[in-house]
Parts: structure tokens; C-alpha cells; sequence
């Protein structure tokens, strides 16, 4: 059972994070299911592989509901995530490590290319606020 300070505490920063923030934690828990799902491969806990991956393909599922399909870019994170869905299910049914790895690495580089892309746009709405008070 978890600590009921620990569940509160994150609880609030999720209700209180911004959208930004919102989209790396669910970068972050997707990373965390599939390596606790690797880690259960590994070790032939084949129940605790399919639960973590069940979970990192509802993460992925959530990011995919979140695209705002106006934006062209959208359509190719759509396609993106639906190849790592496909992939965490190889891998979770013939209990193969590798289609998991490769889902990692492309989350982990989605994420670092959304970080670079948050900081330009507060970076960018500062200068704005910068100009608009000057």
C-alpha cells in the first residue's frame, strides 16, 4: 500500500500542473511502466510485464487523445504512437525486450525535443511580456 502523504502530494501536483507539465510526467510514467515491464520480462514475472505494458499503452493512448488535430504536426504523432502501441504489444506477447527498448528511446527523444520546445515557447512569451510592460 502506498503512503497516503505520497498519494496526496501527487495528487496536487498533477491538479496543479500546467499543460506543459502535464505532457512530461505522462512521457515520464509511460517510461517508467515499460521499463518496470522490461524488468519483468527479464526476471519471467510475465504478469507483472503485461501489467506495466498494459499501462505504458494506456499513457501512450492518453497522448494520443490529447493531439489537437488542427496542427499538421498532430497527424505524425498520431502515427507515431500508434507504432509504439503496436510495438509494447509485440513485445508483450512474445515476451521480447527489444520491441520495448525502442519505445523507450523514441519516448525519451519525444520527450527532450517537447522540453526543448517548452522552454522556446516560455522563453519566447517572457520576451513578449518583456515588450508589452517596456
Amino acid at each position: 500500500m502506498q503512503n497516503p502523504a505520497l498519494l496526496k502530494y501527487q495528487q496536487t501536483s498533477i491538479q496543479t500542473a500546467t499543460p506543459a507539465q502535464l505532457l512530461i510526467m505522462l512521457y515520464d510514467g509511460a517510461i517508467r511502466f515499460i521499463n518496470q515491464g522490461i524488468e519483468g520480462i527479464e526476471n519471467k514475472r510475465y504478469d507483472q510485464a503485461n501489467l506495466f505494458l498494459c499501462k505504458a499503452q494506456a499513457v501512450i493512448h492518453e497522448l494520443t487523445a490529447s493531439l489537437d488535430f488542427k496542427y499538421p504536426l498532430a497527424n505524425s504523432l498520431s502515427q507515431i504512437y500508434e507504432y509504439m502501441i503496436y510495438k509494447l504489444m509485440q513485445g508483450n506477447i512474445k515476451k521480447e525486450v527489444p520491441f520495448c527498448r525502442e519505445v523507450v528511446e523514441h519516448l525519451k527523444e519525444l520527450r527532450e525535443a517537447w522540453k526543448e520546445a517548452i522552454k522556446l515557447a516560455d522563453s519566447s512569451s517572457t520576451a513578449k511580456e518583456i515588450n508589452q510592460h517596456a
